[in-house]
């Protein structure tokens, strides 16, 4: 494509080197797409006669077909999905085909031609997280009213709903869907008629390719359109919070489906056993996820430090970024491939938890603010309690299973009303406080979640009808 400034043919290891065929030639439909859309522009500005537009589009949407049926056979010389396709509406009809690029440049067409493929390929991202939080939803009614130990440092803290653990993780997926739709509005903006860096001098109409290819708005710069990858970085970004939120989630079930915790059940189609060790059931699936967050950051980091430093405006460096991307991309999918319906079958053993609660412990809070609503200073009865725990323990009395006397001898403040409230579920749902674990708390932010998720779910609708024909 450049022949006419060079005397020497590119070397063949430059060729090799440089091309990007092996990764940009999934986006073949939308690079068709797009270049539909600019050439029903350069009909409609009069750059091209009808006849021609219609000679070309018609050609373009053989060649996807052509495409779609693995006819087509992509050459490595010709460097990228963009001037095969070219150089293909070219042999087909001629001097035609070779109208199609004026008043383009590849750094328009490529930034357009991904962020076409991108809009699909983010929504296909969002049915997925939208499954994986509604499987958490119904966890979370479905364990409102058993109860479980819960832990910071891993360690043993107050009784909870099950069903307020599943809450916790769903809201975290909550906060990815928001940074996802951010993503896909960063994504939403058309790029085509920037040209190389400085827009053109031909009767360009933008705003018609934009709704032609239904983005919601232009770009408003044409050197910081072709120079920037900031929606690349808002996915990446997205999609390491959102491994992260996948780790911390595997490795909670992880532990607690463990012999010494014991009180997760997990299926047995989502583990796998051991070549040697007959008794061996293990969380593989889960380990595999927990690892997927490492690439996952990764990808953000690699793109960062490519982007870090290299001047305005398009540098070659630029075509590895979508490396990275498309990799997070593959990544996704196979995550909501398999953690949605693991976590589906997932069953909790509330006989077993309740047995981390034998000696009472737990519920050592629920006597400090029993004594702070008797008058007793807060630190005053951490103490005293504090102290309580230390003589359960050197006894080897359960603390829930304490006569009033003992309470007494222990805490003089203490009175009979003290014994009804130790219990793990009595503790579990007098934590009634907006957010809290009682189910009553649990099932309001279920329903908030809920009407969350609608929103979201409306709103990916109506970007999913704007896509245009072809994606």
């Amino acid at each position: 494509m450049w022949k006419g400034r060079f005397a020497q043919d590119t070397d063949e290891a430059v060729i090799n080197f440089t091309q990007s065929l092996d990764l940009d030639w999934r986006m073949a439909a939308a690079d068709i797409r797009g270049s539909i859309a600019h050439v029903r522009m350069l009909a409609h500005t009069g750059l091209l006669d009808a006849k021609e537009a219609e000679t070309i589009e018609k050609n373009l949407r053989e060649i996807a077909e052509e495409i779609k049926s693995g006819d087509f056979t992509p050459k490595v010389s010709l460097e990228d999905v963009h001037m095969n396709i070219e150089s293909r509406l070219i042999e087909k009809c001629g001097a035609t085909g070779a109208r199609l690029h004026m008043g383009r440049s590849r750094n328009d067409q490529v930034n357009t031609t991904v962020r076409l493929y991108l809009r699909k390929e983010l929504l296909g991202i969002w049915a997925g997280l939208e499954a994986l939080i509604s499987v958490l939803l119904k966890k979370a009614e479905e364990h409102a009213d058993v109860v479980v130990p819960g832990y910071t440092h891993l360690q043993q803290a107050q009784p909870i709903s099950m069903g307020q653990f599943w809450m916790a993780h769903a809201q975290a997926f909550m906060r990815d869907a928001k940074r996802l739709s951010a993503a896909y509005e960063a994504v939403d903006e058309s790029p085509l008629g920037c040209g190389a860096l400085a827009g053109s001098t031909l009767p360009l109409d933008r705003e018609f390719t934009r709704a032609d290819m239904g983005f919601s708005r232009l770009t408003e710069n044409s050197m910081d359109t072709v120079a920037h990858r900031d929606h690349f970085l808002d996915i990446l970004y997205f999609a390491a919070v959102f491994g992260g939120h996948t780790s911390r989630l595997s490795e909670d079930l992880i532990i607690y489906f463990t012999t010494e915790f014991g009180w997760v059940k997990l299926p047995d189609s989502f583990c796998t056993g051991s070549s040697i060790m007959p008794q061996k059931k293990n969380p593989d699936v889960l380990e595999i996820l927990r690892g997927k967050a490492g690439q996952l950051s990764g990808a953000l980091v690699d793109l960062l430090t490519m982007t870090k430093g290299i001047p305005l405006t398009y540098n070659r460096d630029l075509q590895d970024d979508k490396r990275s991307l498309f990799r997070t991309l593959d990544c996704l999918k196979g995550i909501f491939s398999v953690l949605p319906a693991l976590l589906s079958q997932v069953e909790i053993d509330e006989e077993r938890a309740g047995r981390g609660f034998a000696d009472g412990l737990i519920l050592a809070t629920d006597v400090a603010e029993y004594l702070v609503l008797r008058g007793v200073p807060f630190r005053s009865a951490h103490e005293k309690v504090g102290h309580a725990v230390r003589w359960c323990l050197e006894q080897g009395r359960p603390m829930d299973k304490l006569t009033l006397a003992e309470w007494q001898a222990l805490i003089p403040e203490a009175e009979e009303g003290l014994l009804p409230l130790l219990s793990p579920r009595r503790s579990m749902e007098r934590r009634d406080t907006a957010g809290g674990t009682s189910p009553r708390q649990v099932r309001a932010q279920i329903a908030r979640a809920r009407e969350r998720l609608a929103a979201y779910e409306s709103e990916m609708a109506e970007y999913k009808d704007k896509l245009p024909d072809m994606l």
